[in-house]
């Protein structure tokens, strides 16, 4: 095989794994059939907030928290306008309110974020 179909062969290559990678990428950014993730495996101020969800506050960002996530990114279900509300999980060492983020659905979903929406888990909150 000469040298110019190598490199033709090995560029093909690379442009399927990329490809597939964001194909898979992409799948697996809803969030069906997504794993539940325990409350308790995540930082001990995600914990914080959810308890100051269930008693309605104080929150730390009274401006920011309880306001409803708009789903921009599309990375949770589809759903309308106003069923999706945000709240701050604070970060230690941050001098603003930091990427961390609970994320409740009026289902009685929770979601959690690490990296300000750009990925999310599904969490129980009785464990």
């Amino acid at each position: 095989m000469s040298s110019r179909r190598r490199i033709t062969a090995a560029l093909i290559g690379l442009l399927v794994l990329v490809g597939g990678g964001w194909l898979v990428r992409d799948l697996s950014s809803g969030n069906a059939g997504a794993a539940t993730t325990a409350l308790s495996a995540l930082p001990p101020e995600a914990g914080q907030t959810w308890r100051l969800i269930e008693r309605g506050g104080p929150f730390p960002y009274p401006r920011n928290d309880g306001v409803v996530f708009t789903n921009r990114e599309k990375r949770l279900p589809d759903k309308q306008s106003g069923y999706y509300h945000e709240y701050t999980v604070p970060t230690p060492g941050s001098t603003d309110r930091g990427p961390r983020r609970l994320i409740t659905g009026a289902g009685h979903e929770l979601y959690y974020t690490g990296d300000h929406y750009a990925s999310f888990v599904v969490v129980d909150p009785s464990r």
